[in-house]
């Protein structure tokens, strides 16, 4: 099974999970940069070690950008000249993305008030998509 499709299933696995500003932790929940850090993790592209913000994300790969996204992209959005939020691309269309929350959102209590969580939806306008996957980026 290619890298790709191996991020494509763990994706998948964690939609319903809770957002949590600063999560990196599948059963404790995510926010967006903790949720594609996993997910790249589990398919080998990024290192078992090491935390990035959406913002590194895009540095880490800003030299695979592409026009058209494909499932295993990136897809970023930037406010005041830096990226502030990354899902993960699961169609052309879609993505897999934590969202909802924010820097309040520290607890499962606070995830259920605001409905964040790890969710599907349609890729929104502004965004920057990165394949990184089009090099190998192994650890």
């Amino acid at each position: 099974m290619t890298a790709r499709k191996i991020a494509d299933r763990v994706a998948w696995t964690y939609v319903g999970t809770p957002y949590l500003w600063g999560g990196d932790d599948p059963l404790e929940g995510f926010d967006c940069s903790g949720l594609v850090i996993e997910v790249l993790k589990s398919a080998g592209i990024l290192p078992r070690v090491g935390d990035w913000t959406a913002q590194g994300l895009y540095e880490r790969f800003a030299d695979q950008t592409t026009a058209v996204p494909v499932a295993g992209c990136l897809a970023f959005w930037r406010r005041d000249g830096r990226m502030t939020h990354v899902e993960y691309c699961i169609s052309w269309s879609h993505t897999i993305g934590a969202s909802g929350g924010g820097s309040r959102t520290t607890d499962l209590a606070a995830a259920v008030r605001s409905g964040a969580y790890v969710k599907v939806r349609p890729i929104r306008d502004g965004a920057i998509f990165v394949d990184p996957f089009a090099v190998d980026h192994a650890p």
